[in-house]
């Protein structure tokens, strides 16, 4: 493989509820509702969402304010740097308005469900499925209505489903924090939705009128989220074609970044304590990266 192109593979772990929001709101059981691919109606973190706070974040670590978020603004002050040596720049890419610009030298795809944590009268357990693991080339095999894993005897309960335990064992991906695969377990594609968006974290706000101190009349509104603890996957694809990454940078050369993966690594560190959706003041959104060679 080219040392211009380079998938990588990196898993999260959920610290706080994430809440990235369809944008409108949903007649229902929850006003707000988060993201969900179409087919399996499975929760995620779109990638634009995380291409953004990992650029903001990136250029946090590296000094570079002036080339957070689009670059567009009409304020000569407020638009992307531009300059060949900047890391920021050169990673995420920028826009010169009527006169082009430069595109990015990586992909960011959606962070995806890998284990969902459920209550169960076990304690907690994270679920799987079968075609969950298969992205990681992982075979596994399951009955239907049926449960896989060493957590309980003869039944266990996902929240309020029962279901019978079914005899095997199955693997998980490296970098799964050891506390958490001791308490895997496997159910059907068809229950693992289904197990998934009857567990979700659902929570109940209301508006303050600041004249009384009470409740704001017709303020109440309820919003869903992807539960703390949860691991998530994303594929992060660097394509440095020119290859020619501003290593000699002065804050490059301090944090030893020598290429773009190195600084997407470094904006993916601050979402531990950042955070990346909405409802950030409000105690959501922080996500952990669980493995990453650099450490910066």
């Amino acid at each position: 493989m080219s040392d211009f192109y380079k998938p990588e593979r990196y898993l999260l772990r959920t610290l706080d509820p994430v809440h990235v929001g369809t944008g409108g709101n949903r007649l229902g059981r929850v006003d707000l509702s988060i993201v969900r691919e179409p087919g399996t109606r499975l929760p995620k973190i779109p990638g634009t969402a995380l291409h953004g706070a990992i650029r903001q974040y990136a250029a946090i670590r590296y000094e570079k304010l002036q080339c957070v978020g689009s670059g567009q603004s009409k304020d000569p002050d407020k638009e992307h740097c531009k300059e060949p040596q900047c890391p920021i720049c050169y990673t995420f890419g920028y826009l010169k308005g009527q006169d082009g610009g430069q595109s990015g030298k990586v992909s960011i795809g959606d962070a995806r469900l890998l284990l969902f944590p459920v209550y169960s009268l076990a304690g907690p357990i994270w679920v799987s499925c079968p075609s969950v693991l298969a992205e990681f080339d992982i075979d596994s095999t399951i009955t239907d209505n049926k449960v896989k894993g060493t957590i309980g005897k003869e039944h266990l309960n996902l929240g309020w489903l029962m279901l019978e335990k079914e005899d095997g064992t199955f693997n998980l991906p490296d970098h799964v924090p050891p506390a958490i695969k001791g308490r895997a377990v496997l159910v059907s594609d068809k229950l693992f939705s289904q197990i998934v968006n009857s567990n979700l974290e659902v929570r109940t706000s209301v508006s303050i009128d600041p004249e009384t101190g009470a409740a704001a009349d017709k303020a109440l509104f309820t919003y869903e989220a992807i539960p703390r603890a949860a691991i998530l996957w994303l594929n992060v694809i660097e394509d440095d074609f020119s290859g020619k990454f501003p290593q000699e940078h002065e804050m490059a050369a301090k944090l030893k970044h020598e290429r773009p993966l190195d600084v997407v690594i470094a904006g993916l560190k601050l979402a531990e304590m950042l955070g990346v959706g909405g409802m950030g003041t409000r105690g959501f959104g922080r996500v952990r990266l669980l493995n990453g060679e650099s450490q910066q």
